[in-house]
């Protein structure tokens, strides 16, 4: 087979979406299509949730199955489609289960161990980068090791990203990961695309630009920090009303010209429509963010243009800008406090 061409480079803001939910309660298949055959959205990514090392080197699951199992037949076809349309697909190893950065953790032959099942299983599905959410304590030796290796295996054009809870970009202390993060951007930021900063479940806030601006003042660079956002209150605390949300989205679009863009935990019950059409969520984005854009704009970066206030979207969230972001202001409003929730995803689901 032939090499596969470079991909052409993503323009700015990335519109990404987590897909981690792949099947409904009685067995039937999300289907991501929509995100291509739905008009008015350019979704730049989506990221395939969760790989999962296991105490076997050999039971790699995704959430709870091998990606070869027959239930992923639908869902590896139709990621196929996407890539073959200019989405990216990458593939979230970790999360909030723990245990397989521990076991990439260990001296040279554990690593190799667990690693070797991880690489092929990336080969086999033509992934074209990781997302390495690591949701549990590490060591900096022992991720910089897994990003060399990988880079070593899959080359220049493979997309690695981390996925840190926000505050661990602000403080080393307030961290999940074990290790620091600007540490991490000084020795291996070269090999690293970008942040998906988790601004949700306390670990950030999205309801006003202060703290995406606060990790810039600390040297970020904007292109490097996604806005990370839950879809949906049922997903975890910190969800953050339309109006509200949408006017801190235009303010970072219009002040930082290469706004890293926004991702969003998760795909399934994305709202506004919530199961019924999850993909609305990446409209709304689309049109926040790259209403100029198409699935497969190619080429370099570009600089970002105004935002077209004349969209009626734009315009409802126009109105909210200043009440929204302006705490001192006389019509401001306070986000709302996380209510408690129930997270349904496919390992909530019996097994057929």
């Amino acid at each position: 087979m032939p090499p596969l061409p470079p991909p052409a480079q993503q323009p700015l803001p990335r519109v990404i979406t987590y897909y981690q939910t792949h099947h409904t309660p009685d067995g039937k298949p999300i289907s991501v299509l929509p995100l291509l055959t739905e008009p008015g959205i350019s979704v730049t990514h989506v990221i395939l949730a969760a790989i999962h090392i296991n105490d076997d080197p050999d039971d790699l699951t995704l959430n709870d199955h091998h990606p070869s199992d027959p239930r992923f037949l639908t869902l590896w076809a139709e990621l196929r489609v996407l890539q073959a349309s200019g989405v990216k697909v990458l593939g979230m190893l970790g999360g909030a289960a723990q245990g397989s950065y521990m076991r990439l953790d260990g001296d040279e032959a554990t690593f190799e161990q667990y690693y070797v099942p991880l690489r092929d299983m990336l080969r086999t599905h033509a992934l074209d980068g990781i997302d390495l959410d690591v949701e549990e304590p590490m060591s900096l030796g022992g991720v910089i090791r897994l990003i060399d290796r990988i880079r070593q295996d899959f080359g220049k054009d493979f997309i690695i990203t981390m996925a840190p809870v926000a505050a661990a970009l602000l403080d080393v202390n307030r961290n999940l990961s074990g290790f620091d993060y600007e540490a991490l951007e000084v020795m291996r930021g070269r090999d690293i695309a970008w942040y998906n900063a988790q601004f949700y479940c306390g670990w950030g806030d999205c309801s006003n630009p202060v703290m995406y601006e606060m990790i810039l003042a600390k040297g970020w660079p904007p292109e490097k920090v996604v806005m990370g956002l839950v879809t949906n209150p049922e997903n975890g605390g910190g969800w953050v009303p339309w109006e509200m949300l949408g006017a801190v989205l235009l303010t970072l679009r219009g002040r930082y010209a290469r706004f890293g863009g926004v991702m969003g935990w998760e795909y399934f019950n994305s709202l506004p429509a919530g199961r019924e059409r999850p993909w609305e969520w990446s409209k709304w984005m689309t049109t926040m963010l790259r209403a100029d854009h198409t699935h497969t704009s190619p080429g370099p970066v570009q600089e970002t243009k105004p935002v077209d206030t004349s969209n009626p979207v734009a315009k409802e969230v126009k109105k909210h800008l200043v009440d929204d972001v302006d705490p001192d202001g006389p019509n401001s409003k306070d986000a709302p406090l996380p209510a408690s929730f129930d997270y349904y995803s496919d390992t909530n689901i019996d097994d057929d």
